[in-house]
């Protein structure tokens, strides 16, 4: 019974391992920034691209799928080209390997950098996750699998226990948790220590995840803790060297001649248009007591009027 049951495990992992074609990251990693600034202790988040990686997009609500923890290079590891194994990592059906850097140069990265680390602390996380290389995943623990291939709508408060449904140690080496427990090894947070929560259903949630040591990659880019490094600007960054595929336009063409109106507004004179000196007044009658007197034209100087 053990060996069917570890068998039809097999099955799954592989099928849950499988690459979803199309695939295309919308900012992949700068391989060569990548390489020049991380550091021990760093922990990658990788957007996946296989069949689990997508639930677990779903059951997080995030865009990392998967983490792994940046050692250096380990002895006996390597490429067959000669490149070093630098990365630890957890996978389903494989459990904890090693794996190099540019394995994941054509995907989605982020990295993630635990701020004032001594550096006796990040020797220690490094090796504690190094020897656990080689701590495999249950297989025979169908309930961890089958789960996975039923993507059922979930509500939002059950998501992060849907990971952790029937799970015993080998889910706690999968979802980020080996890294989890190689930082806890030296008591550095990843999550803040919360004393009030909006109610008491989500008090009791943070504190079964920590007590279960079940935490997500996504935790690690949540975290106030963990510094977030851009491996293109960090050592400086300058737009004007980059090269467009189009011409640039011309400043004048780009900013414009005029200021914000596009014609200027003159408002109505305050002062009334002077009196034209030579302009007739139109010929009246005035009536003084019976007599008719007939203007015939008048003509105004204003020259000699007195303001």
């Amino acid at each position: 019974m053990g060996v069917m049951l570890d068998t039809v495990g097999k099955l799954i992992a592989s099928y849950l391992q499988k690459e979803v074609p199309g695939y295309e990251p919308f900012t992949p990693s700068d391989p060569e920034h990548l390489r020049g600034v991380i550091q021990q202790g760093d922990v990658l988040l990788v957007e996946g691209n296989n069949r689990v990686s997508g639930i677990i997009k779903y059951l997080t609500q995030s865009t990392w799928s998967h983490a792994a923890l940046f050692v250096g290079p380990i002895d006996g590891a390597t490429e067959p080209d000669g490149e070093p194994h630098v990365l630890i990592e957890a996978n389903i059906g494989e459990g904890v390997t090693t794996a190099p850097l540019s394995k994941y140069f054509a995907y989605h990265t982020r990295l993630c950098r635990p701020v004032g680390l001594m550096y006796e602390d990040r020797t220690t996380v490094c090796r504690y996750a190094i020897n656990r290389i080689g701590f495999g995943y249950d297989t025979k623990n169908i309930l961890d699998l089958l789960r996975y291939l039923f993507p059922l709508p979930i509500p939002q408060r059950w998501r992060r226990r849907m990971i952790a449904f029937g799970s015993g140690d080998p889910t706690k080496i999968i979802c980020s948790a080996l890294i989890a427990q190689a930082f806890d090894a030296v008591r550095y947070p990843i999550l803040p220590k919360i004393t009030r929560a909006g109610s008491r259903q989500a008090r009791r949630e943070i504190l079964h995840i920590r007590d279960s040591s079940l935490y997500m990659p996504r935790d690690f880019d949540i975290s106030p803790y963990f510094e977030i490094v851009k491996p293109t600007i960090v050592h400086g960054f300058d737009y004007t060297a980059l090269h467009w595929a189009d011409k640039q336009k011309p400043l004048q063409e780009v900013a414009g001649r005029f200021g914000v109106f596009p014609e200027t507004v003159r408002s109505p004179p305050i002062v009334p248009e002077a009196v034209d000196e030579e302009a007739p007044l139109p010929t009246g009658e005035i009536v003084l007591e019976n007599e008719v007197l007939r203007i015939h034209c008048v003509t105004v100087s204003t020259s000699n009027i007195s303001p």
